[in-house]
Protein backbone atom coordinates (compact mmCIF):
# COMPACT_ATOMS: atom_id res chain seq x y z
CA UNK A 1 0.00 0.00 0.00
CA UNK A 2 1.19 3.69 -0.95
CA UNK A 3 0.32 5.71 1.82
CA UNK A 4 -0.60 9.20 0.93
CA UNK A 5 0.70 11.99 3.17
CA UNK A 6 -0.53 15.76 3.00
CA UNK A 7 2.25 17.69 4.38
CA UNK A 8 1.64 21.15 5.50
CA UNK A 9 3.21 24.37 5.36
CA UNK A 10 2.48 27.85 6.05
CA UNK A 11 4.95 29.94 7.44
CA UNK A 12 8.69 30.23 7.15
CA UNK A 13 9.56 27.64 10.44
CA UNK A 14 7.44 25.13 8.46
CA UNK A 15 9.38 25.52 5.24
CA UNK A 16 12.81 24.86 7.08
CA UNK A 17 11.16 22.17 9.15
CA UNK A 18 9.25 20.08 6.02
CA UNK A 19 12.43 20.44 3.07
CA UNK A 20 14.19 17.74 4.62
CA UNK A 21 11.17 16.10 5.72
CA UNK A 22 9.60 15.98 2.04
CA UNK A 23 12.90 15.41 0.60
CA UNK A 24 12.90 11.95 2.48
CA UNK A 25 9.22 10.77 2.02
CA UNK A 26 10.02 11.35 -1.34
CA UNK A 27 12.86 8.95 -1.86
CA UNK A 28 10.45 6.24 -0.40
CA UNK A 29 8.22 4.48 -2.77
CA UNK A 30 5.72 3.52 -0.07
CA UNK A 31 4.57 7.27 0.23
CA UNK A 32 3.03 9.78 -2.12
CA UNK A 33 3.92 13.21 -0.09
CA UNK A 34 1.55 16.20 -1.52
CA UNK A 35 2.78 19.14 -0.28
CA UNK A 36 0.59 21.99 0.93
CA UNK A 37 0.85 25.61 1.37
CA UNK A 38 -2.06 27.85 3.69
CA UNK A 39 -0.23 30.92 2.27
CA UNK A 40 -0.10 32.11 5.67
CA UNK A 41 3.38 34.13 4.75
CA UNK A 42 2.48 35.47 1.35
CA UNK A 43 5.58 37.40 0.60
CA UNK A 44 8.35 36.35 -1.41
CA UNK A 45 10.41 37.25 1.11
CA UNK A 46 9.04 35.20 3.64
CA UNK A 47 7.66 32.37 1.03
CA UNK A 48 8.55 32.31 -2.42
CA UNK A 49 12.77 32.52 -1.60
CA UNK A 50 12.72 29.74 1.20
CA UNK A 51 10.85 27.54 -1.44
CA UNK A 52 14.09 28.17 -3.73
CA UNK A 53 16.82 27.95 -1.50
CA UNK A 54 15.21 24.27 0.22
CA UNK A 55 15.09 23.15 -3.03
CA UNK A 56 11.32 22.80 -2.48
CA UNK A 57 9.10 21.54 -5.35
CA UNK A 58 6.25 23.88 -5.69
CA UNK A 59 3.30 23.38 -4.16
CA UNK A 60 0.85 21.07 -5.44
CA UNK A 61 -2.43 22.66 -3.29
CA UNK A 62 -1.73 26.77 -3.21
CA UNK A 63 -4.23 28.41 -0.83
CA UNK A 64 -4.26 32.14 -0.28
CA UNK A 65 -5.07 32.41 3.50
CA UNK A 66 -3.51 35.28 5.61
CA UNK A 67 -3.84 38.58 7.34
CA UNK A 68 -6.05 38.80 10.11
CA UNK A 69 -5.94 38.44 13.67
CA UNK A 70 -5.19 35.22 15.27
CA UNK A 71 -8.85 33.93 15.45
CA UNK A 72 -9.61 35.20 11.76
CA UNK A 73 -6.94 33.84 10.37
CA UNK A 74 -7.00 30.32 11.93
CA UNK A 75 -10.78 30.34 11.09
CA UNK A 76 -9.96 31.18 7.70
CA UNK A 77 -7.38 28.66 7.64
CA UNK A 78 -10.02 25.98 8.59
CA UNK A 79 -12.65 27.38 5.90
CA UNK A 80 -10.05 26.67 3.24
CA UNK A 81 -8.57 23.25 4.68
CA UNK A 82 -11.93 21.53 4.90
CA UNK A 83 -12.04 20.94 0.97
CA UNK A 84 -8.61 20.22 0.33
CA UNK A 85 -8.19 17.77 3.38
CA UNK A 86 -12.22 16.41 3.04
CA UNK A 87 -11.82 15.23 -0.48
CA UNK A 88 -8.13 14.42 -0.74
CA UNK A 89 -8.01 11.12 0.52
CA UNK A 90 -5.31 10.91 2.83
CA UNK A 91 -4.02 8.26 5.15
CA UNK A 92 -2.25 11.11 7.10
CA UNK A 93 -1.75 14.65 7.62
CA UNK A 94 1.44 15.70 9.00
CA UNK A 95 2.02 19.43 10.32
CA UNK A 96 5.05 20.72 11.84
CA UNK A 97 5.83 23.80 14.17
CA UNK A 98 3.46 25.60 16.29
CA UNK A 99 1.87 28.57 13.87
CA UNK A 100 -1.98 28.74 13.38
CA UNK A 101 -1.82 26.70 9.84
CA UNK A 102 -0.21 24.23 12.25
CA UNK A 103 -3.20 23.75 14.34
CA UNK A 104 -5.53 24.35 11.78
CA UNK A 105 -4.95 21.71 9.85
CA UNK A 106 -4.67 19.19 12.28
CA UNK A 107 -8.16 20.34 13.87
CA UNK A 108 -9.81 19.77 10.41
CA UNK A 109 -7.80 16.65 9.96
CA UNK A 110 -9.31 15.48 13.08
CA UNK A 111 -12.72 16.22 12.22
CA UNK A 112 -12.50 13.91 9.10
CA UNK A 113 -10.88 11.01 10.84
CA UNK A 114 -7.40 11.60 9.15
CA UNK A 115 -4.67 10.76 11.82
CA UNK A 116 -2.25 13.72 12.61
CA UNK A 117 1.75 13.41 12.98
CA UNK A 118 3.37 16.32 14.51
CA UNK A 119 6.48 17.04 13.89
CA UNK A 120 8.27 19.16 17.21
CA UNK A 121 5.73 17.75 19.67
CA UNK A 122 5.97 18.29 23.22
CA UNK A 123 7.86 21.63 23.43
CA UNK A 124 5.97 24.19 26.26
CA UNK A 125 6.98 27.31 27.10
CA UNK A 126 4.06 27.45 29.64
CA UNK A 127 3.02 31.39 28.94
CA UNK A 128 -0.47 30.50 27.56
CA UNK A 129 -0.24 34.33 26.24
CA UNK A 130 1.69 33.02 23.64
CA UNK A 131 -0.39 32.22 20.26
CA UNK A 132 1.93 29.41 19.62
CA UNK A 133 1.63 27.63 22.66
CA UNK A 134 -2.33 27.30 22.98
CA UNK A 135 -1.73 25.62 18.93
CA UNK A 136 0.90 23.39 20.21
CA UNK A 137 -0.96 21.91 22.91
CA UNK A 138 -4.13 22.00 20.82
CA UNK A 139 -2.21 20.22 17.85
CA UNK A 140 -0.84 17.29 20.35
CA UNK A 141 -4.13 16.84 22.05
CA UNK A 142 -5.17 16.00 18.12
CA UNK A 143 -2.39 13.58 17.12
CA UNK A 144 -1.81 10.21 16.94
CA UNK A 145 1.89 9.97 16.17
CA UNK A 146 3.93 12.90 18.04
CA UNK A 147 7.75 13.43 16.97
CA UNK A 148 9.77 15.48 19.87
CA UNK A 149 12.93 17.41 19.47
CA UNK A 150 14.25 17.01 23.22
CA UNK A 151 13.13 15.03 26.43
CA UNK A 152 11.75 17.83 27.46
CA UNK A 153 9.00 16.74 24.92
CA UNK A 154 7.91 13.47 26.22
CA UNK A 155 7.49 14.91 30.00
CA UNK A 156 5.28 17.61 28.82
CA UNK A 157 3.26 15.17 26.73
CA UNK A 158 2.94 12.25 29.30
CA UNK A 159 1.98 15.01 31.82
CA UNK A 160 -1.00 16.06 30.09
CA UNK A 161 -2.31 12.19 29.27
CA UNK A 162 -0.73 11.41 26.03
CA UNK A 163 0.17 7.60 25.68
CA UNK A 164 3.80 6.76 26.05
CA UNK A 165 3.60 4.35 22.72
CA UNK A 166 2.42 7.65 21.07
CA UNK A 167 5.31 9.52 21.45
CA UNK A 168 8.68 9.16 19.45
CA UNK A 169 12.12 11.07 20.41
CA UNK A 170 13.20 11.39 16.65
CA UNK A 171 15.15 14.27 17.13
CA UNK A 172 14.81 18.02 15.32
CA UNK A 173 14.39 18.19 11.62
CA UNK A 174 15.08 21.86 11.57
CA UNK A 175 18.79 20.78 12.73
CA UNK A 176 18.57 17.98 9.25
CA UNK A 177 17.97 21.26 7.03
CA UNK A 178 20.82 23.14 8.56
CA UNK A 179 23.18 20.32 8.28
CA UNK A 180 22.15 19.55 4.54
CA UNK A 181 22.87 23.09 3.22
CA UNK A 182 25.26 24.35 5.46
CA UNK A 183 27.92 24.25 2.68
CA UNK A 184 25.58 26.02 0.23
CA UNK A 185 25.20 28.94 2.67
CA UNK A 186 28.63 29.11 2.89
CA UNK A 187 29.02 30.27 -0.42
CA UNK A 188 26.25 33.14 0.62
CA UNK A 189 27.95 36.82 -0.57
CA UNK A 190 25.63 38.45 1.95
CA UNK A 191 28.90 39.77 4.24
CA UNK A 192 30.51 41.12 1.38
CA UNK A 193 26.94 42.75 0.40
CA UNK A 194 26.30 44.14 3.89
CA UNK A 195 29.94 45.11 4.21
CA UNK A 196 30.89 43.04 6.88
CA UNK A 197 33.75 41.18 8.82
CA UNK A 198 33.21 37.89 10.14
CA UNK A 199 32.59 37.37 14.33
CA UNK A 200 32.82 41.16 14.58
CA UNK A 201 28.72 42.07 14.48
CA UNK A 202 25.45 41.16 16.23
CA UNK A 203 22.33 39.88 14.57
CA UNK A 204 18.88 40.66 15.96
CA UNK A 205 15.30 39.56 15.39
CA UNK A 206 12.24 40.55 16.86
CA UNK A 207 8.98 39.15 15.53
CA UNK A 208 6.55 38.26 18.88
CA UNK A 209 3.85 39.86 19.95
CA UNK A 210 4.82 40.55 23.16
CA UNK A 211 7.87 42.46 22.00
CA UNK A 212 6.44 44.40 19.15
CA UNK A 213 3.03 45.25 19.50
CA UNK A 214 3.85 47.46 22.67
CA UNK A 215 4.90 51.07 21.82
CA UNK A 216 7.03 51.22 24.91
CA UNK A 217 8.70 48.22 24.91
CA UNK A 218 9.64 48.18 21.18
CA UNK A 219 11.34 51.31 21.28
CA UNK A 220 13.06 50.29 24.20
CA UNK A 221 14.25 47.38 22.83
CA UNK A 222 15.61 48.99 19.75
CA UNK A 223 17.07 51.43 21.94
CA UNK A 224 19.04 48.95 23.57
CA UNK A 225 20.07 47.80 20.05
CA UNK A 226 21.55 51.06 18.95
CA UNK A 227 23.49 51.31 22.69
CA UNK A 228 25.50 47.80 21.05
CA UNK A 229 25.88 49.29 17.73
CA UNK A 230 27.79 51.91 19.52
CA UNK A 231 30.60 49.58 19.68
CA UNK A 232 29.97 46.39 17.75
CA UNK A 233 27.65 46.64 14.22
CA UNK A 234 24.19 45.38 14.87
CA UNK A 235 22.30 44.13 11.50
CA UNK A 236 18.28 43.71 11.76
CA UNK A 237 16.60 41.90 9.47
CA UNK A 238 13.27 43.27 10.08
CA UNK A 239 10.39 40.70 10.22
CA UNK A 240 7.74 42.66 7.82
CA UNK A 241 5.26 42.89 11.32
CA UNK A 242 7.96 44.32 12.95
CA UNK A 243 8.52 46.61 10.35
CA UNK A 244 4.61 47.82 10.22
CA UNK A 245 5.06 48.43 14.08
CA UNK A 246 8.25 50.28 13.65
CA UNK A 247 7.02 52.46 10.68
CA UNK A 248 3.92 53.16 13.48
CA UNK A 249 5.83 54.80 15.90
CA UNK A 250 8.23 56.56 14.12
CA UNK A 251 11.82 54.57 15.26
CA UNK A 252 14.57 55.79 13.60
CA UNK A 253 16.91 52.79 12.64
CA UNK A 254 20.39 55.12 13.84
CA UNK A 255 23.32 52.61 13.95
CA UNK A 256 21.11 49.41 13.52
CA UNK A 257 21.86 48.44 10.12
CA UNK A 258 18.37 47.59 8.93
CA UNK A 259 17.39 45.10 6.29
CA UNK A 260 14.86 43.38 4.50
CA UNK A 261 13.92 39.66 5.27
CA UNK A 262 16.71 37.37 4.13
CA UNK A 263 16.42 33.68 2.37
CA UNK A 264 17.45 30.89 4.25
CA UNK A 265 20.58 30.34 2.70
CA UNK A 266 21.63 34.36 3.48
CA UNK A 267 20.58 34.62 7.06
CA UNK A 268 22.30 31.44 7.99
CA UNK A 269 25.35 32.89 6.97
CA UNK A 270 24.80 35.39 8.09
CA UNK A 271 24.03 34.05 11.95
CA UNK A 272 26.55 31.65 11.68
CA UNK A 273 29.61 34.47 11.45
CA UNK A 274 28.00 36.60 13.76
CA UNK A 275 29.59 36.97 17.21
CA UNK A 276 26.29 37.25 18.80
CA UNK A 277 22.56 36.79 18.45
CA UNK A 278 19.97 38.46 19.61
CA UNK A 279 16.31 37.09 18.92
CA UNK A 280 12.67 36.04 20.54
CA UNK A 281 12.43 33.41 17.95
CA UNK A 282 12.83 29.98 18.92
CA UNK A 283 14.39 28.17 15.74
CA UNK A 284 17.10 30.56 15.96
CA UNK A 285 17.74 29.32 20.13
CA UNK A 286 18.54 26.04 17.69
CA UNK A 287 20.21 27.16 14.85
CA UNK A 288 22.84 29.31 17.32
CA UNK A 289 22.95 26.12 19.23
CA UNK A 290 24.59 24.08 16.57
CA UNK A 291 26.35 26.89 15.29
CA UNK A 292 27.93 27.42 18.31
CA UNK A 293 27.41 31.23 18.35
CA UNK A 294 26.07 33.27 21.48
CA UNK A 295 22.40 33.80 21.42
CA UNK A 296 20.34 35.89 24.12
CA UNK A 297 16.73 35.06 23.88
CA UNK A 298 15.14 38.37 24.23
CA UNK A 299 11.79 37.00 26.14
CA UNK A 300 11.28 35.62 29.64
CA UNK A 301 10.81 31.80 29.11
CA UNK A 302 11.79 29.38 25.84
CA UNK A 303 9.93 26.35 24.83
CA UNK A 304 13.44 25.07 23.72
CA UNK A 305 15.12 24.29 27.11
CA UNK A 306 17.46 22.15 25.86
CA UNK A 307 19.17 25.51 24.32
CA UNK A 308 19.95 26.54 27.26
CA UNK A 309 21.57 23.52 29.02
CA UNK A 310 23.25 21.86 26.21
CA UNK A 311 23.93 24.89 23.82
CA UNK A 312 24.60 28.11 23.52
CA UNK A 313 21.34 30.09 24.30
CA UNK A 314 20.87 32.44 27.36
CA UNK A 315 17.21 34.04 28.65
CA UNK A 316 17.74 37.50 28.79
CA UNK A 317 14.70 38.56 29.55
CA UNK A 318 13.08 41.78 27.57
CA UNK A 319 14.73 44.28 30.16
CA UNK A 320 16.99 46.77 28.11
CA UNK A 321 19.25 47.19 30.55
CA UNK A 322 19.72 43.66 31.92
CA UNK A 323 20.13 42.45 27.81
CA UNK A 324 23.03 44.98 28.06
CA UNK A 325 24.97 43.46 31.07
CA UNK A 326 24.26 39.91 29.63
CA UNK A 327 25.41 40.96 25.98
CA UNK A 328 28.51 42.65 27.46
CA UNK A 329 29.18 39.11 29.82
CA UNK A 330 28.88 37.21 25.98
CA UNK A 331 31.01 39.37 24.37
CA UNK A 332 34.12 39.41 26.88
CA UNK A 333 34.17 35.73 27.04
CA UNK A 334 34.86 33.54 23.70
CA UNK A 335 31.88 31.50 22.41
CA UNK A 336 31.25 28.12 24.39
CA UNK A 337 32.34 24.93 22.26
CA UNK A 338 29.59 22.25 22.81
CA UNK A 339 28.66 18.86 21.65
CA UNK A 340 24.68 19.26 19.67
CA UNK A 341 21.98 17.70 21.97
CA UNK A 342 21.12 14.22 21.50
CA UNK A 343 20.27 13.24 17.83
CA UNK A 344 20.84 16.67 16.75
CA UNK A 345 22.50 14.57 13.94
CA UNK A 346 20.50 15.88 10.80
CA UNK A 347 18.68 12.67 10.68
CA UNK A 348 15.97 13.23 12.60
CA UNK A 349 12.87 12.98 9.08
CA UNK A 350 14.84 9.70 8.74
CA UNK A 351 13.70 8.14 11.56
CA UNK A 352 10.31 10.05 11.27
CA UNK A 353 9.71 8.06 7.65
CA UNK A 354 10.61 4.99 9.71
CA UNK A 355 8.28 4.92 12.03
CA UNK A 356 5.77 6.13 9.74
CA UNK A 357 6.79 2.99 7.05
CA UNK A 358 6.14 0.83 10.09
CA UNK A 359 2.88 2.07 11.51
CA UNK A 360 0.90 2.73 8.00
Amino acid sequence: MIARIACLVGARPNFVKMASILAELRRREQFTPVLIHTGQHFSAEMSDSFFRDLDLPAPDVQLDVHGGSTVQQTAKLMHALEPVLGEGRYDLVLVVGDVNSTFASAFVASRFGIPVAHVEAGLRSFDRRMPEETNRILTDALSNWLFTTEPSGERNLLAEGIRKEQIHFVGNVMIDTLLRFRHKAEESPVLETLGLDAGEYAVATLHRPANVDDDGGLTGLFKMLRRIGDTLPVIFPVHPRTQVRLSAIGIAPGNVQVTPPLGYLDFMRLISCARLVLTDSGGIQEETTILGVPCLTLRTNTERPITITHGTNRLAGTDPEAILIAAEECLSAPPPVLPPPPLWDGNASRRIADLLAAAL
